[in-house]
């Protein structure tokens, strides 16, 4: 019994740029891309056995997924990661997610370090983010440790303090009504929060040169022991002002100046 073979008995340009219809012993049979034309060399008058329609087919699948892999690199970079998944959900076969991701490397248009230097350089100009919150990011988009470390060059000590200063100046700004104690630490735990390591925070607080105002720190003082004592006013006396002092004393002011303000407030 011999091998099932068809003839190519028509190739006809579908609307579509690009792609092309496939007549089989005069029946429509499938449809192809220009490229997978070109590659297997289809032409009018050609036979083809039962396999080789069912790896056209295949090509042309992975064809179209490709396209689509192309079209969605257009809008923005993407890492590898992301076309692989990309692909996953159009439920296209891991070989075929496996060459499509080599051909867009040899072209240039898959290249992960490129990628992750762009992302870093795009968040030390346009963001607050630290170097520690891009590394989480990048990590979540499948960059590996090793390219991380090396695009994170480009975000040099001198702008990741010039950057953690602005976000400073900012906060000290807004938080006016806390004592000195807690906005330092407050300040810190913001900059490490934000991304930023203990050597660029250590280098931000030098070049604050934060100093204690005696009248802010006592306005703050008055403001914050104000609403404690309003809240423990189901509290009897003793206790109430002994409630106010372990308050003030955990939000940061120190115990000499609470016994000051409690002595003002008896007078």
């Amino acid at each position: 019994m011999g091998i099932m073979v068809k003839k190519i008995t028509s190739i006809a340009a579908q609307k579509k740029p690009g792609r092309f219809n496939i007549f089989l012993d005069g029946q429509y049979a499938f449809p192809v891309s220009e490229n997978v034309l070109i590659k297997y060399r289809l032409t009018k008058g050609m036979e083809l056995t039962e396999d080789l329609i069912t790896a056209l087919k295949q090509a042309d699948l992975q064809a179209k997924a490709y396209n689509k892999a192309l079209d969605y690199l257009s809008y923005q970079l993407r890492t590898e990661k992301e076309i692989s998944t990309y692909l996953k959900k159009l439920a296209t076969p891991a070989d075929d997610i496996a060459d499509i991701i080599a051909k867009l490397h040899e072209l240039n248009l898959l290249d992960d370090l490129a990628y992750a230097k762009s992302y870093v350089r795009t968040s030390a100009n346009t963001t607050d983010k630290g170097p520690f919150v891009i590394t989480q990011k990048l990590k979540q988009k499948g960059v590996s440790q090793a390219l991380i470390t090396e695009a994170l060059t480009e975000f040099s000590l001198e702008q990741q303090v010039q950057n953690a200063v602005k976000i400073a100046q900012k906060f000290v700004a807004k938080n006016s009504s806390i004592s000195f104690q807690a906005l330092k630490t407050k300040l810190q735990q913001r900059l490490a929060t934000k991304g930023f390591s203990s050597e660029v925070i250590s280098l931000v607080m030098d070049e604050l040169q934060l100093t204690k105002d005696e009248d802010q720190q006592a306005e703050a003082l008055k403001k914050q022991a104000q609403k404690i004592w309003r809240r423990y006013q189901r509290f009897d006396e003793p206790e109430r002002s002994f409630k106010l002092k372990q308050a003030l004393y955990r939000k940061g002011f120190s115990l000499t100046e609470i016994e000051s303000y409690l002595q003002e407030l008896a007078e």
